[in-house]
């Protein structure tokens, strides 16, 4: 019955759906699948179990996310300023001075009106 309406010609091509669920001793199909049809009705009894825990555990409320950009760049100091990389590093060396170059190397504190915008984007990082 259940070849005819799961669109199945054999019962080989319906192990290779079964198959991943695990196969138990003495039956060819999982009990489970042959009632179902499929293996989706299996899938959604393990997730509403997986459900049922986590309900148990108390919530707070949503954190804030930090902006996964911001904590590549910058780094805060230890009192409180965001430190940042020099800009204008990256190509284009030949048409730079030699002093533009050099005061550009290693890291530069940002200003108050800037490092305010980046502690807005990384919120645990004081």
């Amino acid at each position: 019955m259940l070849l005819k309406t799961c669109g199945f010609r054999t019962k080989a091509s319906l192990h290779s759906i079964a198959a991943p669920l695990g196969r138990r001793r003495g039956r060819s199909v999982p009990s489970a699948v042959r009632r179902a049809g499929g293996r989706d009705t299996v899938i959604r009894k393990r997730e509403t179990r997986l459900r049922a825990v986590t309900r148990t555990k108390e919530s707070k409320m949503p954190k804030m996310k930090t902006k996964s950009g911001a904590k590549k760049r910058f780094k805060m100091t230890g009192s409180g300023k965001v430190k940042a990389g020099a800009a204008g590093k990256r190509h284009g060396m030949i048409k730079r001075t030699t002093k533009f170059i050099q005061k550009a190397r290693g890291t530069m504190v940002l200003n108050d009106s800037d490092a305010k915008i980046v502690k807005k984007y990384m919120p645990y990082a004081r």
